[in-house]
């Protein structure tokens, strides 16, 4: 089940308001959120939730023993808990990777071992990332350990973050789960961002799918214009499919009293990629930077142990995203530009115009992602050469034919118009802004109505971070 299809829009999220709104105290409340929370998660494949079930479990129990001890025994409990939960997203997620690289250094011996087909658990990538911060937190004694299960597991399960985020701190909802409320307003501006994530999602990412698989799955030897249109059209596609969900998970939240951290800022708005990553998915990057950035060091020790730590964050945040060497050159690609802006290139940029600065930060981006988008070293190679032209400028090609259609043209217009330029008039539509109460109610109900409609002639499209 997704937020954008027509099981969630008209028969699990309507029930769930009418049951959760029915109840009088909190703490029924909460245990009706969780339980929808579960029947949400098992909805996408049932056998996972015993993984999710035992992560809860765990780290409940270890949050209580971190809290209650002091010193050494305090720390060698952290380590098991940060432990657990890397262990418990490298078997699921890194196990296939390990096996195959290690096949290819037995290969020479005619060795090789059998890769598992292990399945990766909806979300796991950051449930384990909430655990984490949640055990770090009590160590650092930020927050305690919350005793009542049902409100800890809430926080690990509620539905809207579940699944693909954006990474929740506990402090950030710790009193909400005891004591929260809701108003008209509160409950009208979480449905304005939901409406807007759901166009978002219907109207911009998924009318450029067709296009951009076309591209990138079914082409050879891309040519100059589909190589360009291809990048570009997946950063539309990304930001709009990732974004989307992230502003309907907080609208959701805000919907019944939980206050859920923003996730993206107009980040295609950036002039560095500095910038990029201070404005893209900006709960991992707070979480990278709080968690292992700054306990490798930071800044404190020096220029070059600085550009060491920003590589290996970023490495390990390709590393993050999939297990594939793609995504970790992606990950040390990102880092390098990083390096070489905090050394002298972000000096450059601050003397440039906006517009050229702007352009150099998307320029890096849209060809980054072809490490980040293609499925081997091969294909990200051939959109590269693409791009610089070594496959000829153009040709009619299958992919442009079916997935360049209008809808699709029109699509990559609204999403530049609302992505790129950060214009007074487009602030409503970028989830910047509100209009007038009767219009804005309007507004809401006019988008809800048409993706409503768009979403019963197709079938629902998982989001594209749900394989992270």
């Amino acid at each position: 089940m997704t937020f954008a299809s027509i099981e969630f829009l008209f028969y699990f999220f309507p029930l769930f308001l009418v049951s959760y709104f029915s109840a009088k105290t909190i703490t029924t409340r909460n245990y009706i959120f969780l339980a929808f929370s579960l029947v949400f998660y098992a909805a996408g494949y049932t056998p996972h939730i015993a993984v999710l079930a035992v992560s809860v479990v765990v780290n409940f129990f270890l949050a209580r023993a971190i809290d209650r001890r002091e010193d050494r025994a305090r720390r060698t409990m952290l380590i098991a808990g940060v432990t657990f939960n890397l262990a418990l997203l490298g078997v699921f997620k890194y196990t296939g990777f390990l096996v195959q690289n290690l096949n290819l250094v037995l290969e020479p011996a005619g060795l090789s071992l059998p890769v598992p087909a292990i399945g990766l658990p909806l979300g796991i990538s950051f449930y384990s990332f909430h655990a984490i911060s949640y055990l770090a937190d009590i160590f650092k004694k930020k927050v305690r350990a919350n005793g009542d299960p049902a409100q800890f597991a809430l926080y690990m399960c509620m539905f809207p973050q579940l699944v693909a985020g954006p990474i929740v701190r506990y402090n950030t909802v710790a009193r909400q789960l005891a004591k929260r409320r809701t108003t008209w307003g509160r409950f009208s501006a979480g449905t304005r961002l939901f409406a807007i994530g759901l166009a978002w999602k219907v109207l911009i990412a998924d009318e450029l799918a067709r296009l951009v698989d076309g591209i990138f799955d079914t082409t050879t030897s891309p040519t100059f214009v589909e190589a360009w249109l291809g990048v570009f059209s997946y950063t539309l596609q990304l930001y709009y499919d990732f974004a989307g969900y992230s502003t309907m998970a907080v609208g959701l939240g805000v919907m019944v009293g939980f206050v859920l951290p923003r996730n993206f800022r107009v980040p295609l708005t950036s002039k560095s990629i500095t910038e990029f990553w201070r404005r893209w998915h900006m709960s991992l990057s707070a979480f990278l930077r709080d968690y292992l950035y700054i306990p490798l060091g930071g800044s404190r020790k020096g220029e070059t142990r600085t550009y060491i730590n920003l590589w290996i964050v970023f490495l390990l945040c390709g590393l993050w995203h999939g297990a594939s060497w793609n995504f970790v050159l992606w990950g040390g690609y990102h880092g390098m530009f990083l390096a070489l802006e905090r050394a002298w290139l972000g000096r450059v940029l601050e003397r440039l115009p906006g517009g050229l600065a702007q352009l150099y930060a998307m320029l890096v981006l849209m060809v980054g992602w072809c490490l980040f988008r293609t499925n081997s070293m091969p294909e990200a190679l051939e959109m590269a050469q693409g791009l610089i032209g070594l496959n000829g400028f153009y040709r009619p090609s299958m992919a442009l034919g079916f997935g360049l259609t209008p809808l699709a043209i029109g699509a990559m217009v609204v999403g530049s118009l609302i992505g790129f330029w950060q214009w007074p008039r487009w602030k409503i539509l970028s989830g910047e802004g509100r209009l007038a109460l009767v219009t804005d109610y309007a507004f809401i109900g006019l988008l809800l109505v048409f993706c409503s409609i768009w979403l019963g002639g197709a079938s629902a499209t998982p989001f594209l971070y749900y394989r992270f």
